[in-house]
């Protein structure tokens, strides 16, 4: 994603198509690729589109998935743990609003007894733009907007559910809190229901 937002399209052109060579087996059996970083996921499902070949771009896309796509379309069967009583502030990641969409986690969530609530906004990381010189304070506004005083005023023993790599940045730096990845959230509590 980073090749792509500085505008080094050459570069993210390569590492896209290295990126298929390494998934070529799994596309040419049928096998769904799972994107946990939601930016990434949007590249594969999106901008994948106009940097490859449309036949490359056409097998990436209807592969991939998030992980709760996956888990509703090729595990309708899997019972997700139970959640009941867990309250989860969720952080939808910008790709999620932008291209992936957010309703099937939030859905998925539910099924499984979480109290959900999201964030309207952006974390205000944005990639690699509130690491960059002078965008700093800008970063901190824009997570001013909804994000942190989302996270001062949910309840205590909230969790945090961001599955952005930006978002659990700005989570930790601005607001020292842990976010948790909804992979994370998951594994957690497959291991305590054994």
């Amino acid at each position: 994603m980073t090749w792509i937002t500085t505008g080094q399209l050459d570069g993210a052109r390569r590492r896209l198509r290295d990126t298929v060579d390494a998934l070529r087996p799994a596309l040419d059996e049928g096998m769904p690729v799972v994107g946990l970083e939601p930016s990434c996921t949007a590249v594969l499902r999106h901008d994948a589109a106009e940097l490859l070949d449309r036949q490359t771009a056409t097998e990436v896309t209807a592969a991939t998935h998030t992980l709760a796509e996956l888990l509703d379309r090729h595990a309708p069967d899997w019972t997700p743990p139970d959640l009941t009583g867990t309250r989860v502030l969720a952080q939808p990641h910008c790709h999620h609003h932008a291209v992936l969409g957010w309703d099937t986690d939030r859905t998925y969530l539910s099924r499984a007894g979480v109290q959900v609530s999201a964030v309207g906004g952006c974390c205000g990381l944005a990639g690699n733009f509130g690491v960059e010189r002078g965008h700093h304070d800008i970063s901190v506004a824009v997570a001013e907007t909804a994000l942190l005083p989302a996270v001062r005023a949910a309840e205590p023993g909230t969790i945090l559910l961001a599955d952005g790599f930006s978002c659990r940045t700005q989570l930790d730096q601005l607001a020292g809190r842990r976010g948790l990845h909804l992979a994370e959230l998951l594994a957690s509590r497959l291991r305590t229901s054994r």
